[in-house]
């Protein structure tokens, strides 16, 4: 996946403004190297939206990575290196490692999610608890990370909640006008194992399984026999993924993949500065 232009050219515009007051002190026929350092282990993402920052920037930037874009980077390598004005290295540089940053975090944690299903049928879904303006980003860095993404927003596919179903009148009649009214996917969100009974008859394409304990889980997916896709979501970490998962549940949501990232930790440094003719 690759960024627009014009969204690269906003998140620019948000830092730079009417022009970058410190790099002008730089002089403009400056040349520089440069290097981005991983200072923890983390999933690699985000180098395309890296690239855009400073392809905008200035042409003759340079940009040599040392990992392909979803390789398990251990602390203390060397990402990729840079050359090209100085001015522009400067003034790219906290744009460029924000996305960076975030799209790696995001793919770190999912890989996290990722191998901790591993060996069963389940697969880990992300939400759209995203970060505004980034959640295709965020999304394409849940599937760097080896999870899957559930719908991208309200438009492609229809879930059924709580407050639907109390508007539309039951469970049967939310599917049934669902149904009616598109061709895309539906599904219902339950609470409890009454819920699921009533889901079950309405015939949805998935049934979310909201807040059940393990048991009730298992439960339900003794009651399903397979007819509809099976998800869990709701109080689901890391210690207890496996368990849901050995459920026989097809599908675990997780918000926290996009909402709780924590970014990854990385650094630009400048390595040699030069005239514009001199070899770096």
């Amino acid at each position: 996946m690759h960024p627009t232009y014009a969204e690269i050219a906003a998140y620019l515009s948000e830092d730079i403004g009417s022009g970058d007051l410190t790099a002008n002190i730089i002089p403009v026929n400056t040349y520089a190297s440069a290097t981005i350092l991983a200072r923890e282990d983390l999933v690699l993402c985000g180098t395309s939206w890296f690239d855009e920052v400073f392809r905008q920037l200035h042409q003759d930037i340079v940009i040599d990575w040392l990992y392909p874009e979803g390789e398990e980077v251990v602390a203390g390598s060397l990402l990729c290196k840079l050359k090209g004005p100085a001015r522009a290295l400067l003034s790219g540089e906290r744009t460029a490692l924000n996305l960076l940053q975030t799209l790696s975090g995001t793919a770190s944690i999912a890989r996290k999610y990722a191998n901790s299903v591993a060996g069963t049928k389940c697969k880990v879904l992300d939400t759209r608890k995203t970060i505004p303006g980034l959640r295709l980003a965020q999304k394409y860095a849940v599937q760097c990370g080896g999870c899957y993404n559930h719908r991208l927003g309200l438009y492609d596919a229809i879930l059924i909640k709580e407050n639907h179903i109390i508007a539309a009148g039951s469970i049967a009649q939310a599917v049934a006008v669902a149904r009616a009214g598109s061709q895309v996917q539906v599904e219902v969100e339950v609470e409890n194992l009454h819920e699921f009974r009533q889901a079950l008859t309405a015939k949805p394409d998935r049934i979310m399984l909201d807040n059940f304990s393990i048991a009730d889980m298992a439960s339900a997916v003794e009651l399903n026999k397979g007819l509809v896709e099976l998800e869990a979501s709701g109080n689901i970490t890391l210690k207890n993924i496996r368990d849901v998962a050995i459920t026989g549940v097809d599908y675990i949501s997780i918000g926290a993949l996009t909402k709780n990232l924590v970014a990854a930790d990385l650094s630009m440094r400048i390595e040699l500065v030069s005239d514009k003719g001199d070899v770096i």
